[in-house]
């Protein structure tokens, strides 16, 4: 029989909208110059300067006037008096009024011709100040906490001149909203054991078109020394595996670097994870249509063959590999899930199957024969597309397979598994698997 799949694992994504990334130039006035400092909010400070002529002295007092006490302005300070011997210019990243910054931007303050005596990065609601060091010339901070998203900053930063003054500054700026979050979800499961065959399943939560920046922050090793690559099934499902099987009893662990990653069309990775899952050792089911048996394969050895009905001329069974997805001690199969209507010469009603292994999303699965298709293990299909056995041989494969199992068939005809209906990774060539544009 043949039946659809049930509500699957993928996290379900979420709709957001496009931000553009504003990176406004912040005016700060420079002793006795004007220094224009533009950073990108997604980039590192990249402060120039022009000047013009020294301030008159009823804008900044004379030369032997008293500092000025500083604006209380966001991102104005007050000039120093000495145009010749207080010259500098600040470079701020994120800039002053930057809205939907990538939380991922290490903040930071730079200045040219000064240096820095303190820099206070905090929540303007409250909270934690950000943690930053500064370098060793004094003139650069930079943020070696994360910033958060959803939250106005605020930053406050006093500049020594080289005449030894000291003038205060503020700016503010915004990370991006929730509705720009995005996130992954990997299959299987942090620290389930599988078999050999099992692809790594990662489900974005948005769409990403910055395919190759997510692939390079995501680091597969394993144990044993197998390196892998990723296809896309979707533009947010990809799949990972090496050329060939696992390695039995390896671990592979999964570094997910996407906090800050940008996915495309404004969403961004909002964590980091790693992740581990084992394998272990190799269970390999060969299903022959030729002769009509089963043959189970422990770690290279024949432990057991059986009998079975494999899919009929108008319903056959797909060539190729399979690998086990997830299994019932029973459930029910109803036509109506693969098209059927009452009246259609191949339906059936609702039927309650016993130690059924799913093999596809489409329906395929390794299950108990219902007792008037037991007649026909060995000798002829009779079946939706499915692998039947007998009472026997069905509950050997659903205690021995599990998830990451390989089931192979043969001599069907048919064609293999497409990719996407299950995991017919392995039927997809290495050379395609790697060459996908």
């Amino acid at each position: 029989m043949r039946t659809k799949q049930e509500p699957g694992r993928a996290a379900a994504g979420r709709k957001g909208w496009k931000v553009a990334a504003i990176g406004a130039a912040a005016v700060v006035a420079v002793g006795g110059g004007v220094g224009i400092a533009t950073a990108s909010p997604w980039g590192d400070p990249a402060p120039t300067s022009t000047s013009s002529p020294a301030p008159s002295p009823a804008a900044t007092g004379t030369p032997d006037a008293a500092p000025p006490t500083p604006s209380p302005a966001a991102g104005t300070p007050t000039a120093a008096p000495d145009a010749r011997a207080g010259e500098y210019t600040v470079g701020l990243t994120p800039t002053d009024g930057a809205v939907a910054v990538n939380p991922g931007t290490p903040a930071a303050v730079k200045v040219t011709g000064a240096t820095l005596d303190a820099v206070e990065l905090v929540p303007r609601a409250g909270g934690t100040p950000v943690a930053g060091t500064v370098s060793d010339d004094g003139t650069t901070w930079t943020a070696t906490d994360r910033l958060a998203f959803d939250t106005e900053y605020a930053f406050s930063y006093t500049v020594r001149d080289s005449a030894g003054r000291s003038v205060r500054n503020t700016s503010t700026f915004r990370t991006v909203e929730p509705a720009n979050e995005a996130d992954a979800a990997m299959f299987p499961l942090d620290g389930a054991t599988v078999g050999t065959g099992q692809p790594l399943e990662f489900t974005f939560s948005e769409p990403v078109t910055n395919r190759d920046a997510v692939e390079e922050a995501i680091t597969v090793t394993s144990t044993s020394g197998q390196s892998g690559a990723f296809y896309w099934i979707s533009d947010t499902k990809a799949r990972y595996r090496p050329e060939t099987f696992w390695a039995p009893n390896s671990t592979i662990t999964v570094e997910s670097g996407l906090f800050g990653v940008d996915f495309g069309n404004g969403m961004i990775g909002n964590s980091d994870t790693t992740r581990t899952v084992k394998t272990h050792d190799t269970r390999l089911a060969v299903v022959d249509n030729t002769t009509k048996t089963m043959k189970v394969y422990l770690d290279g050895k024949l432990d057991r063959t059986f009998p079975v009905t494999l899919g009929t001329d108008e319903w056959p069974s797909t060539e190729g590999y399979m690998v086990v997805m997830e299994h019932y001690e029973s459930t029910r199969f109803r036509a109506e899930s693969i098209g059927l209507e009452p009246g259609d010469p191949a339906y059936y009603p609702p039927t309650v199957v016993n130690h059924a292994s799913r093999l596809s999303n489409g329906g395929a699965f390794v299950h108990e024969a219902l007792p008037a298709a037991q007649v026909a293990l060995g000798e002829i299909n009779v079946s939706h597309g499915c692998i039947g056995m007998s009472p026997e041989g069905a509950e050997y494969f659903y205690n021995t397979f599990g998830p990451g199992d390989v089931v192979q068939i043969l001599n069907t005809g048919y064609g293999p598994m497409y990719v996407w209906d299950g995991f017919g990774d392995w039927n997809v060539p290495w050379t395609e698997w790697v060459g996908q544009p």
